[in-house]
């Protein structure tokens, strides 16, 4: 099993390289895989604790809960953001409350990494103006976004799945989100 998740960060590292607007010399060293099972298709997401150790620890946490499965995108802007992480989202009859909870455990630091870019693909955490208050929501870019660089916690990147994401509508829900 080690054998088999060594490869798949070793497929991530090599992903991220491949990627023409990767935004670094060097890939950051990649960490747990998270998959995320929509009825559009599947998502992999190559996560980064070398550069937001907390974050991804927060986020991993959460997966492994579950707390992901079963809520609905709320927010998807087309050529900037897909973004979930709300439990009330799980409630279609709270829709117009979507978006504005997390799990009531913010991280509790900014890890924002001047070595990572927003380019497509890249999964960051959402905040309402404090990045240290981060707590579960996150967002996947849909095309580069420099005006993220520096504001929000980068912590993982699309490596499998962008088409998937591309398809991705307010309300479309997530079925399973698992550590790979």
């Amino acid at each position: 099993m080690r054998r088999f998740a060594v490869t798949v960060a070793w497929l991530a590292v090599g992903a991220w390289a491949l990627m023409p607007s990767a935004g670094l010399a060097q890939a950051p060293a990649t960490g747990p895989v998270v998959v995320i099972e929509t009825a559009k298709g599947t998502i992999t997401i190559a996560t980064f604790p070398s550069e937001a150790p907390k974050t991804v620890e927060n986020f991993i946490k959460l997966v492994k809960a579950n707390f992901y499965n079963r809520q609905h995108f709320h927010r998807v802007e087309k050529g900037f953001v897909v973004q979930v992480g709300d439990p009330d989202s799980k409630d279609l009859a709270r829709k117009d409350s979507w978006g504005r909870r997390g799990s009531g455990q913010p991280i509790g630091v900014a890890e924002i990494s001047r070595k990572l870019t927003h380019k497509k693909g890249a999964v960051g955490m959402a905040n309402a103006g404090d990045p240290s208050k981060a707590d579960s929501q996150f967002y996947i870019t849909l095309a580069a976004k420099k005006t993220l660089d520096g504001k929000y916690a980068m912590f993982g990147q699309v490596i499998s799945g962008m088409d998937v994401v591309e398809k991705l509508e307010v309300g479309d829900l997530i079925r399973r989100m698992y550590v790979k």
